[in-house]
């Protein structure tokens, strides 16, 4: 039985399903809340309020059961310096401005630690940065540092759409102090993005993630990846934040374009 018909493909349908549902009602109901009917208004304030926290549980079930198929706990290592690496470049950001500019986080990502920061959101960070260095592998299969710099590019993507998704109008899952052209976001916010990702795949080079990550297969990881972008860029498309899209799709487009130049003019 290959990956696609096991519980790791069923997960991958799982996260599909959810976040076009997610979407689907927002589009609807989100934007137009005088069609929701008055008997399901409870459940929409309930799953209006949790659907991003689902959304994140999620995608970690589906990585978890992939990772536990095709590296049992080799990647715990891994995952507990990403986790704490990305939960200190937060904990700087949300109370000195540094590394991404100043921001807070409201409510509606759940507890916070030390008051600032998700206990979700270090999660997210491992849940992007594992399927952009086995992407990043694709590309530079040998040399350690450009995959490291092209992991954290793929990375610092994300955020392209995920930001405007997520603060630029309500609900708010965070909010800027420090504010840019960028749909609110700061400029510094990308190159914080783009160091952190540089710090967060060398800790898992560091970390001996070639001997188990080799092992998952990188049209998973790609498969993986675009649905966990699909929800922020879906946002995007949905509010109408035009600009956010093309930038996102342009961006996207170069780095394949520059993936397949390398493949071109690497030897057989």
């Amino acid at each position: 039985m290959t990956w696609h018909r096991g519980p790791v493909g069923w997960g991958l349908w799982a996260l599909l399903l959810f976040t076009l549902a997610a979407l689907v009602g927002y589009a609807v109901f989100g934007l137009h809340p005088e069609r929701i009917p008055e008997s399901l208004i409870g459940f929409w304030r309930i799953s209006n309020a949790f659907f991003a926290q689902t959304h994140i549980l999620l995608g970690a079930v589906v990585l978890g059961i992939a990772l536990v198929h095709w590296a049992g706990v080799s990647w715990l290592p891994a995952f507990g310096a990403v986790y704490l690496i990305s939960f200190l470049a937060e904990y700087f950001g949300t109370g000195y401005g540094i590394p991404f500019g100043l921001y807070e986080y409201t409510s509606l990502l759940g507890y916070k630690i030390g008051d600032r920061v998700p206990w979700l959101i270090p999660l997210s960070w491992f849940l992007m940065a594992l399927p952009a260095w086995i992407l990043a592998r694709r590309t530079f299969p040998e040399s350690a540092l450009p995959r490291i710099l092209f992991a954290a590019v793929l990375l610092t993507l994300w955020d392209l759409a995920l930001d405007p998704a997520m603060s630029y109008q309500a609900p708010y899952y965070w909010v800027w102090a420090d504010t840019g052209p960028y749909y609110k976001m700061p400029w510094i916010n990308l190159a914080g993005w783009l160091g952190t990702g540089v710090l967060l795949m060398a800790a898992m080079e560091s970390l001996g993630v070639r001997k188990w990550a080799t092992e998952i297969p990188v049209r998973f990881a790609l498969a993986y990846y675009g649905l966990t972008l699909l929800m922020p860029l879906g946002l995007i498309v949905v509010d109408g934040l035009w600009i956010a899209v093309v930038v996102t799709l342009l961006a996207y487009l170069a780095a394949w374009l520059f993936h397949r130049r390398l493949h071109r003019e690497r030897p057989a």
